[in-house]
């Protein structure tokens, strides 16, 4: 099972098939069995963001266990892990910038869940996502502030 990124926008993210070895994010329309996910965001633009693996696994991300995320030190994490996750970060505030919203939401799940409501609702500005110690959390939900 992939960890999976949705992204709510105003309008449509630029889209983007998935390339072996490429750095740029694939960026693509809801397939039939995704569009459960719609329900849960604000914004009427809603597309999956994958990670340079094809799904979202190489973003950072954190499941959701007995009730709470664990917290995982930057330092826990290997040299290689560590490279894709910034890689896989950078890529994503890029994506997200260019589309010039002021704000944008994101919600990380499990493939599949994709009727299951958040268990956390975040606001962050989109510098944070470039934090070393930066996880998504499974089944977390957060609103983006493009402009600080």
């Amino acid at each position: 099972m992939c960890f999976q990124l949705y992204a709510a926008t105003m309008k449509p993210l630029s889209r983007k098939k998935w390339e072996l070895g490429s750095s740029d994010l694939p960026v693509e329309s809801l397939s039939e069995r995704e569009v459960a996910i719609k329900s849960h965001f604000s914004n009427p633009e809603v597309q999956f963001i994958g990670s340079t693996s094809g799904c979202g696994c190489d973003f950072p991300n954190i499941m959701f266990q007995g009730g709470d995320w664990p917290f995982i030190e930057d330092s826990e994490v290997d040299e290689e892990q560590s490279a894709s996750n910034r890689v896989n970060r950078e890529g994503l505030v890029n994506v997200l910038r260019a589309n010039g919203d002021s704000a944008i939401e994101l919600y990380g799940i499990w493939d599949g869940d994709f009727d299951k409501a958040p268990e956390a609702f975040e606001e962050i500005s989109l510098e944070t996502i470039l934090k070393p110690d930066f996880r998504f959390k499974e089944r977390g939900f957060y609103r983006v502030r493009l402009n600080s």
